[in-house]
């Protein structure tokens, strides 16, 4: 019998667009011999859609023909569900079942934990992290934290809010300048896919880098630059016995894996396997899994690496929790070149969903006295 699985993508969040690209990768790629699909679309506006061609409506920004849609808080049934205006009223009707969740949202409202927890409380079986493991994936500066508690490496940074820049600016900027030489990276706290990240040269530029990154969230990560980092990136697919992949590089055609880098330009370079000694590639391996286990990550994770070409130390970059699935996207093109295709790897992660449910769904969470 078929697996009814909810392809859920857009999202309120600046990764919009990349969402859609990575829905169309996986729409095409799942087996529909195995699977029924049904699309779930969320709008910029942060209304759930779903219905016939819900992706291209999506992409036209045409939804007006959609069916809306949502999930009930609630346990009792893994519904989807339709949301119709009749008169004055707003009345739900069940649409269909779902067996499995497999979001396909970057960014906030849907990397970030909130979803999860959605779907936490709706008792459906879903693709990826849990709460906790994506929140921290999703916070830059929680994540370091955690990285440093575990003794894993991390570059030197400094954490400000937007209200301390725009009301201090000054001891913002002498505090990045004692931090480390240019150039530092100005970072949004809590986004992906490289949005409102600029590397300073300068005061100006670390100036203008506040902005921008203020722009995306209330709290801004400083970072210290390394001088021609390598960028490597490592897959991790598993719940209780995770697993790498072989690591990949990135050689970006700008200064570093910009928006445009990863998702416009045709010049960034994916160099797969990396060329690195063994010793090393295996060292990278290990710390991609110690910190997928720091987190409780679960299902998949892409962990990204600095590495020094001066001193080869290496520095744990970030998680993602719920990476790119474009046809361009390192992580399933790091299980692929590792032996595992991309439906293969598809099939794999809805089995992981369904292994996690199953295990949570031993849990008991009222307390009984005896007697």
């Amino acid at each position: 019998m078929k697996k009814r699985v909810g392809i859920i993508f857009g999202g309120r969040s600046g990764e919009h667009e990349v969402s859609l690209r990575s829905a169309r990768s996986v729409l095409q790629a799942l087996d529909p011999q195995k699977y029924e699909v049904i699309q779930i679309g969320i709008t910029l506006e942060g209304e759930w859609v779903t219905g016939e061609n819900v992706l291209e409506a999506l992409e036209q920004r045409q939804t007006q023909h959609l069916k809306r849609a949502c999930l009930l808080p609630e346990p009792l049934h893994q519904h989807l569900y339709l949301r119709e205006v009749q008169g004055d009223q707003v009345v739900l009707r069940p649409y269909t079942d779902l067996d499995v969740v497999f979001p396909v949202l970057h960014g906030t409202f849907g990397e970030d934990g909130t979803l999860q927890g959605l779907l936490e409380l709706a008792g459906v079986a879903y693709v990826g992290a849990g709460v906790v493991a994506s929140a921290l994936g999703m916070d830059k500066a929680l994540f370091k934290q955690i990285m440093q508690a575990h003794h894993l490496p991390v570059v030197e940074y400094l954490v400000f809010t937007r209200s301390e820049i725009e009301n201090d600016r000054a001891r913002v900027v002498e505090a990045a300048e004692s931090l480390a030489p240019y150039p530092l990276f100005t970072k949004p706290v809590n986004l992906g896919s490289s949005v409102g990240i600029t590397k300073c040269h300068n005061r100006t530029e670390l100036m203008e880098g506040l902005e921008e990154a203020a722009r995306y969230d209330r709290r801004i990560l400083i970072e210290r630059g390394i001088d021609r980092a390598r960028e490597i990136e490592v897959s991790v697919l598993g719940n209780e016995q995770p697993i790498a992949s072989i690591p990949g590089e990135v050689v970006p055609d700008e200064e570093f894996y910009s928006y445009a880098s990863k998702y416009l330009n045709s010049g960034t370079q994916l160099l797969i396997p990396a060329p690195l000694p063994e010793a090393l590639t295996q060292e990278i391996r290990r710390l991609a899994v110690a910190a997928y286990r720091a987190v409780d990550c679960a299902g998949m994770a892409r962990v990204d690496f600095l590495l020094d070409p001066q001193t080869q130390e290496v520095y744990i970059s970030e998680i993602n929790t719920l990476p790119g699935f474009t046809e361009i996207s390192m992580y399933p093109k790091l299980w692929e070149a590792s032996g595992l295709p991309y439906p293969q790897l598809l099939d794999r992660l809805i089995s992981l969903a369904l292994e996690r449910k199953a295990e949570r769904d031993r849990t008991q969470y009222a307390y009984r006295r005896e007697g």
